[in-house]
């Protein structure tokens, strides 16, 4: 375990690294969670003209899968193992490019960023992958805001890993929610939209 941690530190030193001071900017924008409203509001429109008055049973999937990644990250996982966030680490003061004194909450294990979004790409994959081919295009977006926490200094590589992880399979529980709900709905004949 203790060389992993070494692996990992070693591995968030060379990333966040690598940074360019134009790109400082975009990093932290593309880590804010309010840039990505129009995204949400378009995925959001996308489930209400497939699913008119029944839209609310994806919502909640995704509402499980967001709740259940970002509480098991923030409620369970942070305070259990209390690991420092490398902008926080003493060990690391003066190796770490912090950008405009941004350095997060103390703790980062795991990443809340990473399960979210990842959570809400696999969601959208599992769900839509038939009816919607541009889905996958979810994962790489996931990629880079998770990308820019690490650039930002406040997670380490491995910290985002297992944050994608669990958002993945948040979003197993949150399908399992929908299929639950659908068939509440529409008794035990299969639907086309499930």
């Amino acid at each position: 375990m203790e060389q992993l941690v070494e692996w990992d530190k070693a591995l968030f030193l060379y990333l966040n690294g690598q940074h360019i001071p134009w790109l400082d900017p975009v990093m932290m924008v593309l880590s804010h969670r309010l840039t990505w409203v129009p995204l949400y509001l378009l995925l959001l429109v996308f489930i209400v003209r497939r699913h008119g008055r029944e839209s609310w049973v994806p919502v909640v999937g995704i509402i499980i899968t967001i709740l259940l990644a970002d509480q098991v990250c923030s409620s369970i996982l942070k305070p259990i193992f209390a690991r420092p966030r490398p902008s926080h680490e003493p060990s690391l003061d003066g190796l770490v490019h912090i950008v405009d004194g941004y350095r997060g909450g103390r703790y980062g294990f795991a990443s809340s960023h990473a399960a979210n979004t990842f959570g809400l790409a696999m969601f959208f994959v599992l769900r839509y992958r038939r009816v919607w081919k541009w889905t996958w295009l979810l994962f790489p977006w996931a990629a880079v805001v998770t990308y820019s926490r690490i650039y930002l200094g406040v997670h380490y590589p491995g910290d985002v890993m297992v944050g994608a992880l669990i958002g993945i399979l948040a979003a197993y529980a949150g399908m399992g929610t929908c299929r639950l709900l659908k068939k509440a709905l529409h008794g035990r004949r299969p639907t086309s939209a499930a």
